[in-house]
């Protein structure tokens, strides 16, 4: 007879499979159609399959039945997931982005970071009753970083692509990366003197000097400037070992493409040993790793990275969904709802926007009014929140009296707990849903407008573009490319061009009296007109692909990248190389 074997990790592995297999199906719609989150998707089906719910992921049976484990178990994850994200984050910046942009995030981790704390903690001492006010600060400095897994959702995608301009892009990631690692001083502050002058000091002896102490040596010293400089040194140790194993052809594909994840790992756990900032180590080294751009460039159309970011991200979202106190937003002795939603309501609105406002006109990426509300209201509260949250507990534990936590510690745990998890969830639900409520706003209105009026809608006038005939047959198509030789404008230096595709591309060539040579490949005849439209990214790849002969020397594999691996080159590749 076959036995059912109905077990939680057989229930898990379906559950978040079949999940993830439906979602798949119609992630394009969801995603870039409807500009739904995957974080608000993924949150959503935690929820209906954790206990609140249909029941199939029981977190607590995983954590034997222990709270305190549960919190472990959470914090370990968090912390994985924004250590590989922190990695990819770094490494997706361009060369030395964080040297040659320091003053506009200095602005921003700056005064910046410190006015979202004192405002955060201001709203939380104001609506939650009968705290101190070093109690809000503990809560402020917890949400106080914006959180990169939901910062990159918003900056990558069809409305990124279409609204969202690539170096304001670039700031936005290089902010929520660095700000997270560095909230440790923004939440220690207030840890280190509730612990020691909190209930009178009661258990502990040194008051507010020791405090003090521990604060910039153990917070700044130790945490702080040695996370920045392992991981500065990970990294560059890391991108000088892979060089090295390149040029002598060690490393495969799939071995090159992994690498970043691997590092992300390895800093994660090490960091972790010695008891420094693990999240600020990792955005350090993915930085440093990329310092010459090559690994960046490298990898910038393979999908690896993105695919393995897509399912921590899906996962994390998932265990959120099922962890998450729900209960606790109604039933508790913290802060009764009619002033927790105003408080979700106000810390989304106030917490970030007004100082982001005042600022950009200092900072070069924030160029219009309309890209300073955008900036100050998507700064997410997400995983970072939740991180700080359990890093806060169980330093929280460790304040004890006779054996048992001190009562203002267990006090403000369950402070931290309601409120954090509160407004974790408000910013998932309200930045998840802001996109698409904003395009239904801005499209239903012109909807119903035309569908009522009796005067036919004017189409826009069609784009044409000279000698193209639409569907005739000097139509540009991939199959028969051409480039033809345009006359340089009257009173110029005659500069040569040529027409490929529906693009111009001058040949930087001309002056100088080099040959010029035509574009007969179809493939290099779309990445150069990409490459004149594009960025700058687009030009590099542009620049290194073009100038090969068709057919000659060419290895066999993924056009868009210089790096030959062993084992995509055969033939006409090896031909090439050994030419």
């Amino acid at each position: 007879m076959p036995t059912l074997a109905v077990v939680n990790f057989n229930i898990v592995c379906a559950t978040l499979g079949g999940f993830i297999t439906i979602f798949g199906l119609v992630s394009y719609l969801l995603k870039e159609k409807f500009y739904l989150s995957e974080a608000l998707i993924s949150l959503v089906a935690g929820l209906i399959f954790s206990p609140h719910a249909t029941n199939f992921i029981k977190p607590l049976d995983y954590a034997l039945g222990s709270e305190e484990a549960l919190g472990t178990i959470t914090l370990y994850f968090t912390r994985l997931v924004l250590g590989v994200q922190l990695v990819l984050a770094g490494v997706q910046l361009p060369s030395k982005y964080l040297k040659k942009e320091w003053r506009s995030l200095a602005l921003l981790l700056g005064p910046g970071m410190t006015v979202m704390w004192l405002s955060t903690s201001l709203l939380v001492w104001a609506l939650v009753p009968n705290i101190s006010f070093l109690f809000a600060l503990a809560v402020g400095a917890s949400v106080t970083p914006t959180d990169p897994v939901l910062s990159n959702s918003i900056v990558k995608g069809k409305f990124a692509d279409k609204n969202i301009p690539k170096e304001l892009q670039k700031i936005i990631i290089a902010e929520s990366g660095a700000n997270d690692g560095l909230g440790y001083p923004f939440l220690f502050l207030p840890l280190y003197l509730i612990k020691y002058t909190g209930d009178h000091g009661l258990g502990q002896v040194g008051g507010a000097s020791k405090a003090m102490g521990y604060w910039f040596g153990e917070t700044w010293g130790y945490t702080i400037l040695l996370s920045v400089v392992y991981g500065a040194t990970i990294g560059w140790i890391a991108k000088e070992l892979l060089h090295w194993a390149e040029e002598r052809k060690y490393v495969d594909r799939e071995s090159f493409l992994v690498f970043a994840i691997t590092l992300a790992l390895f800093i994660v756990g090490t960091v972790g040993m010695i008891g420094s900032d693990d999240v600020l180590a990792c955005f350090i080294a993915g930085n440093v790793f990329t310092w010459d751009d090559w690994f960046r460039l490298e990898t910038l159309d393979d999908s690896l990275q993105p695919t393995i970011d897509m399912l921590l991200n899906v996962a994390v979202f998932m265990w959120f969904g099922a962890v998450c106190p729900w209960s606790s937003f109604v039933h508790n002795n913290v802060i009764p709802i009619y002033r927790l939603i105003p408080l979700g309501i106000l810390v989304l609105l106030l917490r970030r926007l007004p100082i982001v406002y005042l600022l950009h006109k200092r900072i070069p990426q924030i160029e219009e009014k309309h890209q300073a509300l955008f900036v100050g209201f998507f700064g997410p509260i997400g995983v970072s929140a939740i991180f700080y949250l359990y890093v806060s507990l169980e330093f929280l534990r460790q304040i004890d009296v006779d054996g048992a936590e001190r009562e203002d510690a267990a006090r403000l745990g369950e402070v931290m707990t309601v409120v954090i998890w509160f407004l974790a969830i408000c910013s998932i639900i309200v930045h998840g849903l802001s996109i698409p409520l904003g395009k239904l706003g801005f499209y239903l209105p012109r909807t119903i407008s035309s569908a009522i009026s009796s005067d036919p809608v004017e189409e826009p006038a069609a784009f044409h573009l000279r000698d193209r005939t639409v569907n005739g047959e000097q139509s540009l198509a991939r199959t028969s490319p051409r480039s033809e030789q345009l006359p340089a404008p009257d009173g110029q230096h005659p500069r040569a061009m040529f027409r490929v595709g529906h693009s111009i591309v001058r040949n930087r060539d001309s002056r100088s009296g080099v040959a010029k040579q035509k574009i007969s490949n179809p493939m290099d005849a779309r990445l150069i007109g990409t490459a004149v439209g594009g960025d700058s990214d687009a030009q590099t790849r542009a620049q290194n692909h073009a100038g090969t002969p068709v057919g000659v020397g060419v290895p066999v594999g993924p056009v868009q990248r210089a790096i030959r691996f062993p084992d995509e080159t055969s033939g006409v590749g090896d031909a090439g190389r050994n030419g």
